[in-house]
């Protein structure tokens, strides 16, 4: 099956760090439960990192991790936005931020899946349960 990629640009609040973006017209995105999600009250477009692009502001970009170390959680220095991050169970994925998108309709016509459909506060022995959520990267397929 052929899916026809749009780009989507994004960034932070005080538009010091830009990025864009190669995914589906419609988005799905997942809202996510674990901690630091939960808090920051993110909903996740999961795609393949080179269908991310850091097109602007590399120096006013931060790095937040915890626990392990390996998820990277990649936040504005200046204003302090998320728009991004580096999955611990996907190094391979990137994790968008559905509100950090420019395109008010793309944000309007996303499909959010709910935080029960994914159990991240229990990630490992949700991913041992389901292993195909290691890559939730069908945005692109």
């Amino acid at each position: 099956m052929t899916v026809n990629l749009v780009r989507h640009t994004g960034g932070c609040h005080c538009g010091r760090v830009r990025f864009e973006v190669l995914a589906k017209p419609v988005l799905k995105a997942y809202d996510c439960n674990c901690t630091i999600c939960v808090k920051k009250g993110m909903f996740l477009v999961w795609l393949p990192k080179e269908n991310f692009k850091l097109t602007q502001g590399e120096g006013h970009i931060s790095c937040y991790t915890f626990n392990t170390h390996q998820a990277k959680h990649y936040f504005c220095s200046t204003c302090g936005i998320h728009p991004f991050y580096q999955p611990r169970s996907n190094p391979e994925g990137r994790g968008i931020s559905l509100q950090c998108l420019d395109e008010e309709e793309t944000r309007k016509n996303a499909e959010v899946v709910p935080c029960d459909a994914l159990d991240w506060q229990n990630w490992e022995r949700y991913l041992d349960e389901h292993p195909k959520a290691r890559n939730l990267t069908e945005n692109v397929e």
